[in-house]
């Protein structure tokens, strides 16, 4: 794509080639040429097939497990960009790794997700697209500019062609309220809250619904589903105070072991997720339905290099 002597490119590490696929389908261009192999040793091995001078790319990466790799990759393909005399190095990183280790809750604790963002900037990237930051304060950890794109309108459409009845849309957690809130605006209906302690990471227990579920149709709503016994122990908990069915949604399927057994012989009618994580068939089970990304990232990368307004993607 070009316009006024600028040339847009599209590359792609190996976390999810499907969705930078699916991204320049919607832009009409190519992939960009380029291969991430290994050496013997397994060091990455980085090799870019076509020329950048002068051009702005971006590269389409999460940085889902294994994320070490995932975010050696990046890093390196960035620093390869900018020797090649890119222009601008926007990486696109879907899913954001450590998001969850943003601040110290333990003395001697790191802020992996503020290490990361340094890590970004000092391989080059000169702005950062993502979705749906598992906390919206780490735009703050970056000295260069970070659209953090929204999931949830693509989740909420495909609700209301559901047309599901008596609906309330539920939180997890108190921390995500906020999410919830928009959704439920979104769906115009009530709200309901789960009130749960984390005795350690990835166990919570529920402790009580805050709003009344007695035959509703409660929706689920979290930024990511890592194990799924957050999201299956409220959907259980809601069940027992008399919603009449649970429906769960997330952004991203991080879906660690045993993720895809525990919801699978959950109660929970549909799990519905993005492809902002790259899901193999393993990955995949009945109730899971996978919705795509890849316009509004596309979108987002053309306003971008076209230099217009990307707020209206916001909304």
């Amino acid at each position: 794509m070009r316009q006024a002597n600028k040339r847009l490119k599209v590359f792609s590490g190996n976390a999810n080639r499907e969705l930078a696929l699916d991204i320049c389908r919607y832009l009409g261009l190519e992939l960009g040429m380029s291969e991430m192999t290994r050496f013997k040793d397994g060091e990455i091995r980085c090799r870019i097939g076509e020329t950048v001078r002068g051009s702005e790319v971006f590269i389409v990466q999460p940085l889902n497990s294994p994320s070490a790799d995932n975010i050696m990759e990046l890093l390196i393909m960035i620093d390869a960009m900018k020797r090649a005399s890119a222009k601008v190095v926007c990486p696109v990183i879907p899913y954001f790794a450590y998001a969850r280790q943003d601040r110290k809750s333990q003395p001697r604790d790191p802020i992996s997700a503020k290490l990361l963002a340094n890590l970004l900037a000092a391989a080059g990237a000169d702005r950062v697209v993502t979705l749906d930051l598992h906390a919206g304060q780490i735009q703050g950890f970056f000295d260069i500019p970070v659209d953090n794109l929204k999931g949830m309108p693509i989740i909420a459409e495909y609700l209301v062609q559901k047309r599901l009845k008596d609906v309330i849309v539920v939180s997890p957690d108190v921390g995500g309220v906020v999410r919830s809130r928009e959704l439920a605006d979104r769906l115009h209906c009530q709200l309901a809250i789960v009130d749960k302690r984390r005795p350690a990471p990835n166990l919570a227990q529920v402790m009580n619904i805050i709003g009344e579920v007695e035959g509703k149709t409660a929706v689920l709503v979290d930024d990511m589903i890592d194990t799924g016994g957050t999201i299956v122990n409220a959907a259980k908990a809601l069940l027992e105070k008399g919603a009449t069915e649970v429906y769960a949604c997330s952004t991203h399927a991080v879906f660690s072991d045993p993720a895809v057994e525990i919801l699978e012989s959950s109660p929970l009618k549909e799990v519905i997720v993005t492809d902002s994580i790259h899901l193999p068939p393993e990955k995949r089970f009945s109730k899971l339905t996978v919705l795509s990304v890849a316009p509004l990232l596309a979108e987002a990368i053309r306003r971008i290099f076209e230099e217009i307004p990307v707020s209206m993607l916001f909304d």
